[in-house]
């Protein structure tokens, strides 16, 4: 009660905050797809990590373009189809995952449109990480200099949106050969392969520095909110029905059939 009460006094929307670690991806993304279409609260939703190293696509994105499904199928690595739109990452422990869903009215100035939203995002993580490397919002990702270090991704309702961000904290590099180049990538990335593209947030800040600035930044626009994580319930109650989804080892390699049959390659 205190703190609806003050978050009125300051005029500042209230904005729940859950943690979680090693929540598993699909399982996040049921959660967050649940909270932007049956809830009426503003969310902060921060995952340090998850657990099984998988592969998230955009809702159009296409396997056969995105990645090597040879490496995929042989190593048997989790492919998942979120709800929101966005490009291909590999996430696992070393992956920070924070998301934002707001009322559209709780957020002056922030049309219901990808490049609004994402210009606001700009500027709340440029308070986090002012005066460390060379942040800057570059076309749809942020980076430090030319070097990409979080991915995001967002879907927009008619009175909400939700905008999430996978942030490489640390990475595998082997984990980069199940994706491709893709086909349309940021101009600024210059064809450069994986290697050359992203960095690693380990090197720029200790990493729970970036989680408490991050939740600091937040309070100049809401009234944050702690929730427990258990008090959510279950993300399966209720009857929602999810879009995100696990793609099976059939379409995989049915994926991966149609490519050689493209090019006249079959083993």
């Amino acid at each position: 009660m205190g703190i609806v009460h003050e978050a009125r006094k300051l005029g500042l929307p209230l904005m729940n905050v859950v943690r979680f670690k090693g929540m598993p991806i699909l399982e996040q993304l049921f959660l967050e797809e649940k909270l932007l279409r049956t809830s009426s609260d503003n969310w902060c939703i921060v995952n340090d990590g998850t657990n099984t190293p998988s592969i998230v696509m955009g809702l159009s994105g296409k396997a056969s373009e995105l990645l090597e499904l040879g490496f995929v199928l042989r190593d048997e690595v989790p492919v998942i189809r979120r709800f929101t739109g966005g490009g291909t990452v590999i996430v696992d422990h070393g992956t920070i995952f924070v998301t934002l869903i707001c009322n559209k009215d709780d957020v002056p100035g922030v049309q219901p449109y990808p490049r609004s939203i994402m210009s606001w995002s700009g500027l709340v993580y440029g308070q986090v990480l002012r005066g460390i490397g060379d942040f800057q919002l570059r076309e749809n990702d942020y980076v430090f200099g030319d070097r990409k270090f979080g991915g995001n991704a967002q879907s927009i309702t008619k009175n909400r949106w939700i905008h999430h961000t996978s942030f490489l904290w640390d990475y595998e590099v082997k984990n980069m050969a199940y994706l491709k180049l893709p086909a349309r990538a940021p101009e600024y990335r210059s064809a450069r392969d994986h290697s050359e593209f992203i960095c690693r947030m380990k090197e720029y800040l200790p990493r729970p520095l970036f989680v408490e600035k991050t939740t600091k930044a937040l309070e100049t626009h809401f009234s944050l909110q702690p929730v427990n994580s258990e008090t959510i319930g279950a993300v399966h109650e209720g009857g929602f029905v999810h879009t995100s989804s696990l793609l099976t080892k059939q379409e995989l390699k049915d994926a991966l059939a149609g490519t050689q049959g493209c090019f006249g390659i079959f083993t």
